[in-house]
């Protein structure tokens, strides 16, 4: 029943990403938001981009300026579109940004495209593949609500070493660095989606008591639900990659959606003293099941 249950999980989210992709096919040259193709995806928007990326191996937005320079290479081979209308066609604003991806992509500018050479074509061609099940050590735990104290960052999620400075400062001699304290990073947005200079992050740490606001310092709670967890070993670098399998693979593999609320991760170490290759993370995203 258990495994049925994680089939019909996986073939759902298999069909309606492969819905967006048909769509993505049929209507490459129109508009296409992220909202809207969540929308067509039923997934909520603030899950959809980690889910795509986990389950199609690149980016909503990669996959679309790939799938559209390789039709622009469609076109040069076997059509007779000029190089401009196929650059404005794919969603370039100037014909010299486009010859620069086409030939990153295919490695000669669009002018010098061997038209009718088959050979010269992408391996890769349009296609709806979907990545294979992952495997990861995934624990699912139900979350008690908790209080934090936090102080909000704005900007790149590398650079919310500030906040979590202000936030030592206030709490060290306030006596809430006790043993026992958890470090928990609160993430709103997905790098790839936002810009940088409007990611949303909070650094908090657990606290008991009836606290108020404090200027910089807030109050919340946070948790409470279903979630799965699962261990970063090394860089921070690497949550990218590992919230993608986790959200994209491994939760729609194992019979779980995810719910609309933020993912959190806790340090269990500090990269103050303690190597990159040996940071601890435990990373921890909504879910319910299926």
């Amino acid at each position: 029943m258990l495994s049925d249950m994680k089939d019909d999980t996986k073939s759902s989210y298999q069909e309606r990403i492969l819905k967006v992709l048909l769509y993505i096919q049929n209507n490459l040259y129109e508009p296409l938001s992220l909202e809207e193709l969540a929308d067509i995806a039923c997934f909520s928007p603030y899950h959809f981009h980690r889910i795509f990326r986990g389950m199609v191996g690149e980016t909503l937005a990669e996959h679309i300026r790939r799938i559209r320079l390789e039709r622009a290479a469609q076109m040069l081979n076997y059509g007779s579109c000029s190089v401009t209308d196929l650059a404005f066609e794919a969603g370039y604003e100037t014909v010299e940004s486009f010859t620069r991806a086409f030939k990153a992509r295919f490695g000669v500018v669009p002018s010098r495209f061997e038209k009718g050479n088959g050979n010269r074509m992408p391996t890769h061609i349009p296609g709806l593949e979907l990545k294979g099940e992952i495997q990861m050590d995934v624990q699912i735990k139900e979350i008690s609500p908790h209080q934090v104290v936090f102080v909000r960052h704005v900007g790149p999620y590398k650079e919310c070493g500030k906040a979590w400075e202000k936030l030592c400062t206030w709490a060290g001699p306030r006596g809430y660095l006790q043993p026992g304290v958890e470090f928990i990073g609160l993430c709103y947005d997905d790098p790839d989606i936002t810009p940088a200079e409007k990611i949303r992050y909070d650094a908090c740490i657990t606290v008991e008591g009836d606290l108020q606001p404090e200027g910089e310092i807030g109050v919340q709670t946070i948790g409470g639900g279903l979630y799965a967890m699962t261990t970063l070993h090394g860089s921070y670098e690497k949550l990218s990659d590992l919230y993608a399998k986790l959200c994209g693979q491994w939760v729609p593999d194992n019979g779980y959606e995810l719910r609309s609320k933020p993912s959190f991760e806790i340090y269990l170490n500090s990269p103050e003293d303690t190597p990159e290759d040996e940071l601890l993370t435990d990373v921890h995203v909504p879910v319910e099941k299926q």
